[in-house]
């Protein structure tokens, strides 16, 4: 699991049901929600 951090809840969560995606520039992110309040949680992961 992966770290994010949750604007909501403002701190940092594990991402639950992570799926990652490739945004318009290219860059890979990780899509989730936060296990405590159901927020979407997004995490940028770079050009890997």
């Amino acid at each position: 699991m992966t770290e994010g951090r949750c604007m909501k809840c403002k701190k940092g969560v594990q991402i639950k049901d992570g799926k990652e995606k490739v945004m318009k520039n290219g860059m890979k992110a990780l899509q989730g929600v936060c296990p405590t309040c159901g927020t979407k949680v997004f995490r940028i992961l770079g050009k890997k």
